[in-house]
Parts: C-alpha cells; sequence; structure tokens
C-alpha cells in the first residue's frame, strides 16, 4: 500500500533551526497554526512509502524459527553478525526496497545505499522514519546504537554517525536480516 507522510515544519529564527508542527502522526491540531504561517517561515515536507508499519503483524518465535534458516535466526533474533564482505547485499546495485527479512516490514530504498567500504549494506536514511528503532547497545565491550525493526523487533545492524548528507548517518545493516524486493 502506498501512503503519503507529510510534516508541517516552523522556522524558527532565534533558534536558527525548523521545529514540526504537525504530522500524519500528531494526534493535535495545532490551533496556532494561522498565527504562526503570518509570522514566521513555514514549510510543508511531503514523502510517499511504501506501507503503514501499523498494519504489519510481528511473527511469532515459532513462526520465525520455521521460516528463517539458523545463521539467519542467530543474526535476526539473537543480535548476531555476519562477517563483512559475505553478504548478499553489500556490493549489490538493484533498485528497489530492502524489506526485513522476518517480517516483511519495508525498510530502506536502494537510492539511500551508498558503499561505506564496510563491507555491510550502508544506507543514510530508512524508507521512512518510523521503520527502523534504535536503541543503546553496550555488547563487546562497547557502545553502539543498535538498529531493529519497527513491527518485529528484529536486529538489523547499528547507526553510525559518519554517513553522508542529508542525514550524516550510517545505517550499517547485516545482508541476512533484508530481503530485496526488486522494482
Amino acid at each position: 500500500m502506498r501512503c503519503l507522510s507529510f510534516r508541517l515544519h516552523v522556522f524558527l529564527p532565534r533558534a536558527l533551526k525548523s521545529q514540526v508542527l504537525l504530522s500524519n502522526r500528531s494526534v493535535k491540531f495545532p490551533e496556532r497554526l494561522t498565527v504562526l504561517s503570518n509570522k514566521y517561515k513555514v514549510y510543508l515536507e511531503t514523502r510517499t512509502f511504501m506501507s503503514l508499519q501499523k498494519e504489519r503483524q510481528a511473527p511469532s518465535e515459532d513462526e520465525l524459527q520455521k521460516k528463517l534458516s539458523s545463521f539467519e535466526y542467530h543474526v535476526l533474533r539473537e543480535g548476531g553478525t555476519e562477517r563483512a564482505f559475505t553478504g548478499e547485499y553489500w556490493d549489490c546495485h538493484k533498485k528497489g526496497v530492502y524489506e526485513c527479512r522476518a517480517c516483511g516490514q519495508p525498510l530502506f530504498r536502494s537510492e539511500t545505499k551508498y558503499d561505506s567500504g564496510s563491507g555491510w549494506p550502508s544506507f543514510f536514511a530508512p524508507i521512512d522514519e518510523d521503520a527502523v528503532k534504535t536503541r543503546v547497545d553496550s555488547s563487546h565491550g562497547m557502545v553502539r546504537t543498535e538498529a531493529l525493526c519497527s513491527v518485529c523487533n528484529s536486529h538489523l545492524g547499528h547507526v553510525f554517525p559518519d554517513g553522508p548528507t542529508p542525514t550524516g548517518l550510517r545505517y550499517c545493516m547485516n545482508s541476512v536480516c533484508l530481503k530485496l524486493k526488486e522494482e
């Protein structure tokens, strides 16, 4: 299903940044919108994405054990990692949408994929801000930001602050966690 995501921003001159006033995930519509639009620079950001995550159901652990290989299950559900330069998508240049291998949630578009030199597929932004969630990972004696599928909570990889513009982020994913749906 194609959906439209939007956010209404207002530019705040004193702070030199914009603030989101309204999005399609907001529960309240700001009553001061018309007043603010006369006083401040206001703009609307729109984009399309492939699905609404709220409509998806996470598969049960039993279903995942039957569906996934032992290695896929280890990486996705137990937080494992594949070796660099060994995954199916680290050097893939095909167009399409990368989905979660466990539940099918659309995660990344091929247009946001780039060669980071790390040996893992890297993206500078998810397909939608709600598609990938993050949490602190302090395993292996270091502190990193872990990337998880927002529907089934499967481990996908890690997020690093050394990516290209426009986000400056590098979503460094395990190929085994992804499934490319070619366009």
